[in-house]
């Protein structure tokens, strides 16, 4: 028998069991967007949309799937629809205030740390699909990879039902309880200034600890205010741990205040 048809038959011996990967692989995907789609309550008519909002581009690399495969373009067109809905709901939910006071409200809502608060809830990083790399570093934690996927997912609602269904979901998973979100984006500064204001003694922030492997580690702090251990807090960049912390503290100092 020639040479090539001891390859073809390689080939052929090898595909089966390639095929059923494959197939697994896209079964588990499907699961996934189905558990995803009841997480947020809409139900997509294009499942190629949702797919790609949850595509990050590491895992389409490594797939090699075909150009625009990945969920750059959908964030680009989330984050615009994002605004106009912050925008417009901030307008008409704070007649007092000015522009400028409008701008940096809205500013804190939408900024990637926030975001990436807001996709906790979701568990969206669990949905993702990430190239290996991505995945064994930590990526399903990242704040930037979950703050962009999130808004490829609006994009994606957007597409696919409208600006209402857009409207929506942002409403239900993003602009809720923004006193606290407030709080949490600002939590270093706001405490800062409060404690300053109330002569309430010097801050200090100490490290107590790190656990976790190299590109998934987690911070822990404790945060003082004179001799008193106020909080801590915990993340995986010792600026997050450092904001849970002052965000704690605010609550506690507000509390004690009402």
């Amino acid at each position: 028998m020639e040479k090539g048809c001891f390859e073809t038959m390689a080939v052929v011996l090898k595909h089966p069991l390639q095929f059923q990967s494959q197939k697994t692989e896209s079964e588990n995907g499907m699961r996934k967007q189905l558990e995803f789609q009841k997480v947020i309550g809409y139900e997509f008519h294009q499942a190629g949309l949702l797919q790609q909002a949850l595509t990050h581009s590491s895992y389409a690399n490594e797939k090699r799937m075909k150009k625009h495969s990945d969920n750059e373009r959908l964030e680009f067109l989330g984050d615009a629809v994002l605004e106009i809905i912050s925008s417009e709901y901030l307008y008409h939910h704070f007649p007092d205030m000015t522009e400028g006071e409008l701008t940096k409200m809205r500013a804190s809502l939408v900024c990637e740390p926030t975001l990436a608060y807001c996709t906790k809830q979701l568990q969206l990083g669990e949905y993702l699909l990430l190239g290996r790399g991505e995945d064994h570093t930590g990526g399903r934690k990242r704040s930037s990879i979950l703050s962009d996927a999130l808004e490829a997912v609006i994009g994606a609602i957007y597409l696919d039902g409208g600006f209402a269904n857009a409207k929506e979901f942002v409403l239900k998973f993003i602009l809720t309880d923004i006193a606290h979100k407030q709080l949490f984006y600002d939590s270093k500064t706001i405490l800062q200034e409060t404690v300053q204001g109330q002569n309430l003694g010097a801050m200090n922030y100490k490290l107590t600890g790190e656990s976790g492997p190299d590109h998934d580690k987690v911070f822990q702090v404790e945060l003082w205010i004179g001799d008193q251990k106020m909080s801590t807090g915990a993340g995986h960049t010792k600026k997050a741990a450092e904001q849970e912390a002052a965000y704690q503290a605010l609550i506690q100092l507000r509390e004690q205040h009402q």
